[in-house]
């Protein structure tokens, strides 16, 4: 009798083989491409930003500039108020002063000044990220001239009670004064006549009024020195940082 046939014996699975060489090469070719593309991807980043932060800067630098002619201004405007109260000091103190310039250091006298801040680069930085400037010197330099002493600048000059010259002591210099000018027929103001003939009271309350007003007129001129020194600091170190 004879065997059956033996049944086919089916292939046994070989255990899949891992070529490194070829797939290590095509994995190492795909993390460097990713890397490539995320540096590549940082560096346009930071090329923008520093584009940004360039731009911005240039703006703050011009308005900065800008800045510096109105405090030039300003300056001017407050010495010649202090002028005024030192013509007015001779006027009621009796002594000799020149008639033809009396118009001129009245109108300086109480003379009230604004100070005008150019922000809008400051602005921009603030929308884009104050982290922007890198340098971490100049951006605090930047906040600080900006929140601080512009804010107190403008107070000073625009809400603080003792500063509003116009308002604390022009009615009362005028009631003393006025009687004493002379008007052309036209009505403008020509002169005044001297000496004044007032009483000891009000002469007093003349002289410390102009007292008050000198005083906080130096005040402010002390602060407008510190604020000149602040914005030319901060101005030569933007040039550094857009040059270097």
């Amino acid at each position: 009798m004879t065997s059956p046939n033996p049944q086919p014996q089916e292939p046994q699975n070989e255990p899949l083989r891992f070529n490194w060489r070829k797939n290590g090469f095509e994995f190492l070719s795909i993390f460097i491409a990713v890397i490539s593309a995320f540096a590549l991807n940082n560096w346009n980043e930071n090329r923008r930003d520093a584009h940004s932060e360039n731009k911005i800067l240039t703006e703050i630098y011009n308005g900065l500039e800008k800045d510096l002619e109105d405090i030039k201004l300003n300056v001017g405007g407050h010495k010649l108020g202090i002028a005024g109260c030192n013509y007015f000091k001779k006027v009621f103190t009796g002594k000799e002063v020149n008639t033809d310039s009396v118009m001129f250091h009245y109108h300086y006298l109480t003379r009230d000044f604004i100070s005008i801040q150019n922000v809008a680069g400051y602005e921009t930085l603030k929308s884009k990220g104050l982290e922007l400037v890198e340098n971490d010197s100049l951006r605090l330099k930047i906040i600080g001239l900006y929140e601080y002493d512009y804010n107190i600048l403008r107070k000073l000059e625009e809400e603080y009670h003792e500063m509003q010259f116009q308002k604390n002591y022009f009615k009362e210099l005028n009631n003393i004064l006025a009687p004493h000018f002379n008007f052309d027929s036209t009505g403008a103001a020509s002169g005044i006549e001297l000496p004044l003939y007032i009483d000891d009271i009000q002469k007093k309350k003349s002289l410390l009024y102009l007292w008050k007003i000198q005083n906080n007129r130096d005040f402010i001129l002390t602060y407008y020195l510190q604020i000149e020194k602040s914005i030319n600091e901060v101005r030569n170190q933007i040039q550094k940082e857009i040059n270097g």
